[in-house]
């Protein structure tokens, strides 16, 4: 399997996790009772970090491999969306993560999960779009 098709599939994974994590995980989390939210989200963040962890890694090997094999606008391009989709995860999401607790409000936190993920969802929508004409 080439670079460039391994490339492929981590975005597309990506593309699918961050649209289902927006339409669904984020959204979902206000219709647990505060205390239950509290637990089940404990057991969600180890469970999606499993999936979540290797793609990211993944992703930010093969774009440095690339990068190396081909220096240009998209391999350059396609780090700088991947350092700026890893700094909001780290700066911004983490703390909203582990902000959730049983005095917090969800209403609060649960808005703000999905109005700012919007970024990170355009970002891999966006990452993906390119790799996937770059591999045409």
């Amino acid at each position: 399997m080439n670079i460039d098709l391994i490339r492929l599939l981590v975005d597309f994974g990506m593309l699918v996790l961050i649209w289902m994590v927006q339409l669904v995980v984020y959204p979902g989390m206000c219709h647990y009772k505060t205390e239950d939210l509290n637990s089940w989200h404990k057991i969600y963040t180890k469970r999606i970090a499993v999936i979540v962890a290797p793609l990211m890694i993944v992703q930010v090997l093969v774009s440095v491999v690339q990068f190396f094999n081909r220096i240009d606008i998209y391999t350059a391009g396609s780090i700088i969306f991947i350092i700026i989709i890893w700094l909001l995860t780290f700066l911004i999401f983490v703390p909203l993560h582990n902000a959730i607790g049983p005095d917090k409000s969800c209403e609060r936190i649960t808005n703000n999960l999905v109005s700012k993920n919007w970024w990170r969802t355009g970002l891999w929508s966006l990452l993906f779009i390119w790799t996937f004409f770059e591999n045409l």
